[in-house]
């Protein structure tokens, strides 16, 4: 059986945030919550230092590619919910998987 990886990398503003404290306040937030709710891998990627910008990465892997999209719809959603942030870009990748 074949696995479908899918990457989401989101470019979000946090035009309120004056602070990294501020910043990884709501950051957390977004990706504790899309990893519990969702469960897929989770992670701040790039801006680290940038206290009102950040790029967040999610990754859904299942055995049906449609599915996986489905799956990384909902988390876009999710993070396009929260009015703290302001989403700049996004891409999806689909990642190849050797099978054994």
């Amino acid at each position: 059986m074949a696995a479908h990886v899918l990457a989401l990398t989101v470019d979000v503003r946090l035009a309120d945030a004056h602070s990294l404290k501020e910043k990884r306040s709501v950051v957390s937030t977004i990706l504790e919550g899309a990893h519990r709710r969702f469960r897929v891998a989770v992670s701040e990627t790039g801006r680290l230092d940038a206290h009102q910008r950040a790029e967040l990465a999610f990754v859904g892997v299942s055995g049906s590619a449609t599915h996986t999209a489905e799956l990384i719809d909902t988390v876009e959603r999710f993070v396009w919910s929260f009015p703290e942030i302001e989403v700049v870009d996004s891409v999806r990748e689909w990642l190849e998987v050797d099978p054994w």
